[in-house]
């Protein structure tokens, strides 16, 4: 049965709003020229804490964006209400380029990075000397991390009044990296706050070391004290530490420039991410000797070129060991 006749006017049909209303589409975004320029100080569960000028601002991610996630760290524009005050969010519309990433993978096998740390100039790698032992393999892998990111490592090494430094200094001393050595009873009088803290003047720090090696301790001896955090102990049966701090979260410090960025306690630290051949370039008095080198040579293959140049005197064979051995901390899916 017919509904209409033959001659029916447009005003004659009944018509729908769509689904989605009648505001007709655009790929038109707009710029936000006014947006205010901040710093993600923490996320947690997609609500990020933002420091814009001297303001804390609670914020979400819009929209547009996608599956771009900002991390602590990131320089962002944020536009909405700013003041800070309670129950009021403000919207990140863009994400600055970054300068540098601490990235890592929950294991060798995980195909998915993960950007911990956005923006950091240092990675200050925590390990204590006894309760727990030191893990060299961990250290490894977080040296690749930085190397591989762009950040420059601080070795801070905890608890000397428990074990000697000796074996671990000699073990990275051909990495030239800077170190810092303090004992519990440092830690108590700000003997050794104060010798970490001129370290960290003018950078933003990142830490990293796993459970129970004093990180947070000595992280709330930096920063302001209305800012610490909580901290654990050690378990004398495993001899690993209590999971405490469960979130990065950036701090300014006291009595410099500078802020550090305390991040969770870590018991593997995945590389699937990283390319072998990348980390060549944090030495560059052997960077030179690749010419000879293979294509996608890994620098620790039997016909690389690095053998004989070093051999021929152009280099220090400490060098390429140490080199080589940052490269098998790959291959170790712990980093233990």
């Amino acid at each position: 049965m017919r509904r209409y006749s033959k001659h029916t006017d447009e005003d004659d049909i009944r018509s729908r709003p769509g689904r989605r209303g009648t505001r007709p589409r655009t790929h038109i975004r707009p710029k936000h020229e006014d947006a205010a320029e901040g710093m993600v100080l923490t996320v947690d569960r997609g609500r990020l804490t933002c420091l814009v000028e001297d303001r804390i601002v609670m914020a979400m991610k819009a929209r547009e964006l996608g599956r771009k996630a900002a991390v602590v760290g990131d320089r962002v524009a944020l536009v909405g209400d700013l003041s800070g005050k309670k129950d009021t969010l403000a919207r990140i519309v863009r994400i600055a380029e970054r300068t540098s990433v601490l990235r890592r993978t929950a294991d060798d096998d995980d195909p998915f990075e993960r950007v911990v740390v956005a923006n950091a100039d240092q990675l200050a790698i925590v390990t204590a000397l006894a309760d727990p032992e030191p893990r060299p393999r961990l250290i490894d892998r977080c040296l690749v991390a930085a190397f591989d990111g762009g950040l420059e490592p601080l070795l801070v090494m905890t608890k000397s009044d428990l074990a000697p430094p000796d074996k671990l200094l000699e073990l990275y001393g051909a990495l030239d990296i800077p170190y810092v050595v303090t004992s519990r009873e440092e830690l108590e009088n700000g003997g050794a706050a104060d010798r970490v803290r001129e370290q960290l003047d003018g950078h933003v720090t990142a830490f990293v070391g796993h459970s129970g090696v004093g990180k947070t301790t000595l992280v709330n001896a930096l920063v302001p004290e209305e800012r610490r955090r909580s901290t654990g102990h050690v378990n004398a049966v495993t001899g690993r530490g209590r999971h405490t701090t469960t979130s990065a979260l950036a701090l300014p410090l006291t009595v410099v420039d500078g802020w550090v960025i305390d991040t969770p306690g870590v018991r593997s630290f995945g590389l699937a991410h990283v390319d072998p051949s990348r980390v060549i370039h944090a030495f560059p008095d052997l960077e030179a000797g690749t010419e000879g080198c293979p294509r996608a040579c890994g620098h620790d293959e039997p016909d690389c070129a690095l053998d004989g140049w070093v051999a021929e005197g152009h280099a220090d064979q400490a060098r390429l060991y140490s080199l080589r051995r940052l490269l098998a901390a790959r291959e170790h899916t712990e980093g233990d």
